[in-house]
């Protein structure tokens, strides 16, 4: 087993840098040396923000978005469409929609999906806050936007049954070939679901 070459705080660091989601040990280490070297730059505004993330941040009530603020930024948005409600799994899938600027909608973060083999349930989802959004009446449309795995599609059938007895139409995102992909490289499943989907061109 090789030695240690920093002292525990350092080793600390590399540690907790090693469990971010993309960061390996090697990265990790890479990550630590940086910002030793950098500490003025990077590591002292860094430990600031984490101190101010720890102490403010909080859930939205209204839509499960992370901010400092609640009701979060998201719905605090007058411009959005409240006749819209897009549906995400989790609020990374929230910032993604964001961050592509196409729509401009209000969002409800579901916090997973349902996954029997895992033990996740209806009961450990938000769906009682989903059905409250859509019984007030205004939301005209649910855009399920759900990864397209089996766990995503199981939850956005039981959602579509769900909402059965309200007025609401029920949509999803499509499926099928990536702007900018190539049919030799796609998979069948893809595929399949680019040609059931086709529309008129």
């Amino acid at each position: 087993m090789a030695e240690s070459v920093a002292g525990p705080e350092i080793e600390r660091l590399i540690q907790l840098l090693a469990r971010l989601p993309g960061l390996g040990p090697r990265s990790a280490r890479r990550a630590a040396l940086h910002l030793i070297r950098k500490r003025e730059q990077l590591l002292a505004p860094l430990a600031e923000a984490m101190q101010v993330a720890r102490e403010r941040v909080v859930t939205c009530h209204i839509c499960g978005n992370v901010d400092t603020r609640d009701p979060c930024t998201v719905c605090q948005d007058v411009r959005r469409d409240p006749t819209l409600l897009v549906v995400v799994e989790s609020v990374s899938d929230l910032w993604a929609l964001e961050r592509a600027g196409v729509l401009r909608a209000p969002y409800h973060v579901l916090g997973g999906t349902l996954s029997p083999l895992d033990g996740i349930g209806p009961d450990d989802l938000n769906f009682p806050g989903l059905l409250a959004r859509v019984g007030e009446g205004a939301i005209r449309e649910v855009i399920l936007a759900v990864n397209a795995t089996v766990d995503g599609q199981t939850t956005a059938h039981y959602i579509t049954d769900l909402l059965s007895a309200y007025p609401v139409k029920v949509t999803r995102l499509a499926h099928g070939v990536p702007v900018g992909g190539e049919l030799d490289y796609l998979d069948e499943g893809t595929l399949a679901a680019a040609i059931r989907q086709r529309t008129t061109f």
